[in-house]
Parts: structure tokens; sequence; C-alpha cells
């Protein structure tokens, strides 16, 4: 594997890390607030941060009947599920660079995030015909369900195929995503070759990306997959650092490696699956914010995870209100605005000395 991308998991030169690592989190999270304060108060309408202010000390009152379900029914759900879905992805892509121990390892490039897409695809177009029992029984969890199988799936091909003696193969990562990536967009063509009118309008949601149109229901769908990859963080953070040296030493110092490379590949197409189940296909935020981290707080994932899940929930709704604020009244997918955001970023982290230096591709 090229030298160079393994110099992200390094230890620090700096030595510890662990003041530097807390103090990043504590930032972290007052960004997150701030991030939650501009998606509340900012938007085309004219609810602004003194609406906020009033409806969160109690003085509604003083807003329009208009106003409050503004808050209550459009800005609270929607700021509510893009922390979510950026927090989950955010982590999902930490960890599955810690998996396979390179920082190429990323759901939406590697091909995981197109295999959630795909399953979602198939709950829209056959959930109302073949898929109509499963439909029926899991009612609003259904789509993540569908989701989170079919990103589980890609996921453990994905594993399979480029791990080669214990070790990752960056070559067959990428490679393999490319064709599993091929293979699940010419199936979810087909399946769009079948959609109807209606169908397609939604299948144009997930290959776009958008928080438009959340609701509570899809925050609740969610929530489970997301908490229960939050909650892993502390038990798996030990483990993904040990794995840095390697599945021999990591064993040797205790970890059962086999039984945690199955539970973060459960917990990525979880976290995977369910946000493109309720917001599309969304990049960059797995690959850049994991990144920018480590350039701060070290590789140590004890902070690095927690601090994704801030990080990213944090990027996520800054991106959201941009999208919907930059074209107002009229509303960009917020997949471009990550897009726009993320690429020169990875860019520059490929060029840097600090990133991955585009001289060590081989």
């Amino acid at each position: 594997m090229m030298k160079a991308l393994a110099m992200p998991f390094r230890a620090s030169d700096d030595g510890d890390r662990t003041r530097q690592g807390a103090a990043t989190l504590v930032l972290l999270a007052v960004l997150l607030f701030i991030a939650c304060l501009i998606s509340l108060g900012v938007g085309p309408t004219g609810v602004g941060l003194k609406d906020l202010w009033a409806y969160a000390t109690g003085h509604s009152a003083s807003l329009t009947t208009q106003e409050r379900v503004i808050l209550e029914a459009v800005r609270l759900p929607r700021t509510a599920l893009g922390l979510l879905v950026g927090a989950g992805l955010a982590v999902s892509g930490a960890m599955m660079q810690g998996l396979f121990r390179n920082p190429l390892a990323d759901p939406g490039i590697v091909g995981v995030t197109s295999g959630a897409s795909l399953a979602a695809v198939t709950a829209i177009v056959l959930g109302g015909t073949v898929l109509s029992p499963m439909a029926l029984f899991f009612g609003n969890y259904f789509l993540p369900l569908m989701a989170f199988f079919g990103g589980l799936l890609n996921t453990w091909l994905l594993y399979m195929i480029a791990m080669r003696a214990g070790r990752t193969s960056t070559t067959a990562l990428i490679l393999s995503g490319i064709a599993i990536g091929a293979l699940t967009a010419a199936m979810t063509g087909l399946l769009i070759f079948m959609a109807d009118d209606r169908q397609l309008r939604d299948i144009t949601f997930w290959s776009l990306g958008s928080l438009g149109g959340a609701t509570f229901g899809r925050v609740s769908s969610i929530l489970p997959f997301v908490l229960v990859v939050l909650a892993i963080m502390p038990f798996v953070a030990r483990g993904l650092d040990a794995l840095i040296l390697g599945d021999a030493a990591a064993f040797h110092m205790g970890i059962p490696v086999q039984r945690l490379k199955k539970i973060v590949i459960v917990a990525v197409a979880a976290a995977c699956g369910a946000s493109v189940a309720v917001a599309g296909s969304i990049g960059f935020v797995g690959i850049v914010v994991p990144h920018l981290l480590r350039l701060t707080m070290g590789p140590s994932h004890r902070f690095l995870l927690p601090g994704s899940a801030l990080g990213g929930g944090a990027l996520l709704l800054i991106a959201d209100s941009v999208a919907r604020t930059v074209a107002a009244p009229a509303e960009l997918p917020i997949g471009v605005i990550t897009a726009l955001f993320g690429a020169p970023i990875f860019l520059l982290l490929l060029l840097g000395r600090n990133g991955i230096g585009m001289r060590d591709v081989q």
C-alpha cells in the first residue's frame, strides 16, 4: 500500500493531543449550536433570529400563526434531520476509514451510498406492488430498512474484495467501489425505466439530495439508526486505533478483530442507509470532515468519532441553510452545495503536505 496513504493515521509528532482534542470538541459543539441557530432562524420567509428567541423564551404570543407553523412544522424537523444525517455520514466515514486503514475509504466514493440508494429506489418503485406487504408491515421504517440492507450488502462486498491477507488493497478498494457503483447505477436505471411519473419525481430526490419535506416522521425513522451508531462510538474507538497497527497487532492487544469489523460494517450500513433513505445521496461529508479533524486533533478515534458527529452535523446544517437562501425562493439541492464545498477541500488535502501526495499514487 502506498506510503502516503498511511500518513493521516500515524501518531502525532506533537505527542499527546488529549487537551487539543478536548478543546476541539468544545469548539465543534459551539459551532454546531451556531449552525442550529442559523438553520432555525435563517430562511426565505420572514421568521428570523429575533422570532426564534421569542419562541424559545416562551413569548410565542408575539408570533403569528404562520410563523409558529414555519418554526414547528418546517424548520425544527428540518434542523433535526440535518443534524442526524450529517452526524451519521461523518461518523460512518471516520469508521470506514479506520476499518480499512485508508483515508480514501468513504461511503459515497467507494459505492456504499449507491447500494443504499438502489435499495431506496427499489422501495419507491416496488413498494406499492411486489413489496407492498413489507411496506405495510414496517410503515415509516420500510424505506430506512431497505436502504440499510442495501448499504450493508455493498459494504460487505467491498470489504471482502478490498481486504487481502489482512491488509487493504487501495487499488482494489477504489476499483471495486467503481465497479459496485456502476452495477448499482445500472440496476437503478432499470428501475427508473419501470417507474411512473410520480415515482420518477421521488427518485430525482435521491440523485440530488435534499432536506426538503422534512417531518418529525422522517426524523423518527432515522433516529434509531443514528443513535445506535453514536452509542457504539466509545466501544469501537480503541479497537479502531489498534487496527492502525494491523490486524495481528490489534489481536495481540486483546481486540476481538473480526467482531469489531462486523460491528463497524453494520454501523456504517445503518448510518448511510438511513441517511440516504431520508435525504438522498449527499457526498463528501464523510470524507472531508474526518480529514480536517485529523489535522487538528490527531488520529485517535476517542476524539475523532465524536468530533466527526459534531462537525458533520454543523457542516450539513450550514450547507442546507445556504441551499435554501442563496437562490430564494428556489432551493438548491444540498448535494450540490456539499460537493462545491467538499471537492476543493478534498483536492487540497490530496495535494497538500499533510494530506495524500499525488506523487505517491502509483
